[in-house]
């Protein structure tokens, strides 16, 4: 087939991320603890085909089981408990991690993750919910407890990594929830301006490489908080430029320099452009053909490079990508929280309410 002929097989990748929900492969039952995340890149992989009915059935199930992850008090009883129980509000990855029915932590080492916040809540919303079910305080104080003086997030309570990552995570949360108490703004702009490198993209902290992905995380980031011109007419021309180089001539995004071009920084990359307003910069059909060229013709799904394994990361990511760029058959999408414009006006009328 001429490489130009192409076309975004809609139904293929609509059963794909079907199957994902209802069964998955013996190969990712190590992401057993991360499992809201990777029903988010199914369930708003579904709403940006516009094929949710697909699921119809199930979307009381889904919320009932994502509500289930979930460690927080009933709303409005909150003042009920002490700061140590609060500050592990949040979503788990897993029911898998919960030994008990109770919707406070179950065990010491029972606590929400950041990222699995802002994919359950991702999810919810796309599946239609008004998060009346949620203490959106306790959510919120279980968030401020993982800033770090820096002003960058740890993902949970007992430690691990702290970057840009999660730092992304605690904004579109404290986005999504409607309340920026979750963040010390000046420490998180701060950590990010400083994790700026010399070549004008941003890396997952300071002195580290510039990437991609952190990139993203930073400029979504910043653009979520509203305070994307604080980086300067200088600093964002030269983060244009980085960002404009990361494509290959005549095909797909890399993450860094000299690497080869991956489906999931059609996303990465693209909608950083579209956060700065210069998505035009962009040679768009030839991101278009590249992640085309990475579909399973019989399966469905898209995978990081052509000819190889479909997963769901770079299936919803790859669509995601095309979504901002246009693709007929994809619903827009807002590129700073990463879901269907639809699913963005949903929010902002439940937000009314609040």
């Amino acid at each position: 087939m001429n490489p130009t002929d192409l076309t975004l097989t809609h139904g293929r990748h609509a059963k794909f991320f079907q199957r994902t929900l209802a069964v998955l492969p013996s190969s990712l039952s190590s992401f057993d603890t991360q499992r809201v995340t990777i029903a988010y890149f199914a369930i708003s992989g579904l709403d940006l085909l516009d094929r949710l009915d697909l699921v119809e059935e199930q979307k009381t199930s889904m919320v009932s089981w994502l509500y289930s992850c979930l460690i927080a008090p009933a709303p409005g009883q909150e003042h009920n408990l002490g700061q140590e129980v609060l500050s592990k509000c949040g979503f788990r990855g897993s029911p898998a991690l919960k030994l008990s029915s109770n919707p406070l932590p179950s065990h010491p080492y029972d606590h929400g993750h950041i990222a699995m916040t802002y994919t359950a809540l991702a999810s919810l919303l796309v599946l239609g919910d008004d998060l009346s079910r949620l203490d959106r305080s306790a959510v919120i104080t279980g968030v401020r407890a993982l800033q770090l003086p820096d002003g960058s997030y740890k993902a949970a309570l007992e430690g691990g990594e702290n970057d840009m990552r999660f730092l992304y995570c605690a904004a579109a949360i404290c986005s999504m929830l409607g309340d920026w108490a979750g963040m010390d703004t000046e420490a998180a702009v701060s950590y990010v301006v400083s994790s700026i490198g010399y070549e004008g993209g941003i890396g997952q902290g300071p002195g580290l490489e510039a990437h991609g992905g952190s990139t993203y995380c930073g400029v979504a980031a910043l653009a979520l908080m509203g305070r994307l011109e604080d980086l300067g007419e200088d600093r964002l021309g030269r983060l244009v430029r980085w960002c404009v180089h990361r494509q290959a001539q005549g095909s797909g995004f890399m993450g860094r320099p000299n690497k080869p071009e991956d489906t999931c920084y059609s996303f990465w990359v693209g909608a950083t452009l579209s956060l700065l307003g210069k998505l035009e910069m962009c040679d768009r059909e030839s991101s278009r053909l590249f992640v085309l060229s990475t579909q399973d013709p019989v399966t469905g799904g898209l995978a990081k490079w052509p000819d190889t394994q479909t997963d769901p990361l770079h299936t919803y990511l790859g669509l995601s990508g095309l979504g901002i760029q246009g693709e007929e058959g994809v619903l827009e999408v807002d590129p700073a929280l990463n879901l269907s414009k639809r699913t963005k006006q949903w929010l902002g009328k439940i937000q009314q309410s609040w």
